[in-house]
Formats: structure tokens, sequence, C-alpha cells
């Protein structure tokens, strides 16, 4: 990803610093890093976000990178059923 997609954040910058942890951290930029992609991807993230979230307890592991950003929507309309 490209800086520029970051700079969006700069206002909370200070805010990284209170995740809590070093895992935290990692864990909030790996999640922040997610929402930019789906952004960069013109998804919406919280729709993407809360489809992945209903469907990755029941996905096929071999069939993960579908629910990436780039890959989703592609990957929604496979699986949802045809209108009659």
């Amino acid at each position: 990803m490209g800086g520029s997609a970051y700079r969006t954040m700069q206002p909370s910058e200070k805010s990284w610093l209170f995740c809590g942890s070093d895992r935290g951290g990692q864990r909030a930029a790996v999640l922040y890093s997610m929402i930019v992609s789906a952004k960069m991807n013109d998804i919406d993230p919280q729709t993407w976000l809360a489809d992945v979230l209903v469907r990755l307890p029941a996905y096929p592991a071999h069939q993960i990178d579908d629910l990436l950003p780039w890959n989703w929507r592609s990957a929604k309309l496979r699986t949802q059923p045809a209108a009659a």
C-alpha cells in the first residue's frame, strides 16, 4: 500500500501508542490495513467486514483468499442464489 492511503490516519497518530501492547498494536495495524485495502478496492469496509465475520466460521480454509477485499465481490456473487 502506498503511504498516501495512511494519511487519513494523521489526526489520531498518537492513538496508536495506546494499543495496550506490542501485540495489540500489530493487530490494530493489520485491521487498519485490511480496511484501507477495502477502500482502495471501492468496497465499503463496514459491509465487507460484516459479511466476512459472518461467513468466516463456516468458510472452507482452502478458499479463505476469496474473502480478501480484492476477491470478495466476485466470491460474494458466486455464493448468492440467483434471483427468481
